[in-house]
């Protein structure tokens, strides 16, 4: 008798081997159709895709769990066997809080939970002034996402943004840290340089994820040195958002359109034209009390 396994268990399946895994990003119905359809093995639901893509934010911790759940339920629903990664941010608040996402993001289909260190807002990872909670704290919301799993397939990623405000040294700590409290897989964001990269693998025991980012901190680095590094998950965030938004731009222009200006190179020009600027004003407004 054939026993068909879950999504959770397939991805479980494909960290068991030796080969890297690679995730494109998706952010909705049309990108989880195209990964599928091209035979990629695992897709990633990023944060930043669906801030951009689906409502038009910037990725500093604007959309809420339940937009992100929701956003979830369609891409598993479309991508059927095929094992879904899905960015859950910084768990949308205190343990409590991550349980309620956990056991959501389950019922939702995703084979895997990524949750990640910074404090509430977060930023994209790509973002400078990253601001941290206690790895203690962050422990306790590991905790709580282990306990809350009702398919122990369901894979955990802890990540961690310490690079950028504390140094290397420390987001390897940490890293080191969140695999001991039983994280299945770890996410040390935005290293700067191959050396960085090649130190994160030597130095953190444990299945590492690695997040390549056309055009952000961290330097592309070719499939095959990423496996003899020993890393198993390589996620795309920007594969398809990034070549999509150039695409549009081009069609408009080419319609009579005028381009865009003033915006920065990189990822962050993208969340600029979709109100980085403007909603970071709003905020500092509000956190410094001038109005």
């Amino acid at each position: 008798m054939t026993t068909t396994l879950t999504p959770a268990a397939r991805l479980r399946q494909l960290l068991a081997r030796d080969a890297l895994i690679t995730a494109p990003g998706v952010h909705d119905g049309l990108t989880a159709h195209l990964v599928a359809r091209c035979g990629f093995p695992v897709a990633y639901l990023t944060g930043a895709g669906v801030a951009v893509a689906g409502f038009g934010l910037p990725d500093i911790g604007l959309l809420t769990a339940t937009e992100m759940v929701e956003r979830a339920r369609i891409v598993a629903e479309v991508l059927g066997d095929v094992p879904l990664i899905a960015d859950a941010d910084t768990g949308y608040g205190e343990p409590m809080h991550v349980v309620r996402t956990v056991r959501a993001y389950e019922r939702a289909g995703v084979a895997a939970i990524q949750l990640e260190d910074q404090a509430f807002p977060k930023k994209c990872g790509h973002l400078p002034d990253k601001e941290l909670i206690p790895a203690a704290e962050f422990e306790l919301k590991l905790q709580a996402a282990l306990e809350a799993r009702s398919d122990p397939d369901t894979v955990i990623v802890a990540r961690t943004d310490a690079r950028g405000p504390l140094g290397l040294a420390e987001a390897i700590t940490r890293a080191n840290r969140y695999a001991a409290a039983g994280a299945d897989v770890i996410f040390v964001e935005a290293p700067r340089s191959a050396a960085e990269i090649e130190r994160i693998a030597t130095e953190v025991k444990a299945p590492l994820l690695i997040n390549m980012v056309q055009d952000g901190l961290s330097p592309e680095t070719a499939a095959t040195t990423l496996t003899e590094l020993g890393y198993r998950i390589a996620i795309h965030p920007g594969a398809l958002l990034g070549p999509f938004a150039l695409a549009g731009l081009e069609a408009l222009l080419r319609l009579g359109g005028r381009p865009p200006t003033g915006l920065t190179p990189g990822p962050q020009g993208l969340f600029e034209l979709v109100g980085l600027r403007e909603w970071s004003a709003i905020g500092e407004q509000y956190r410094t009390g001038r109005r």
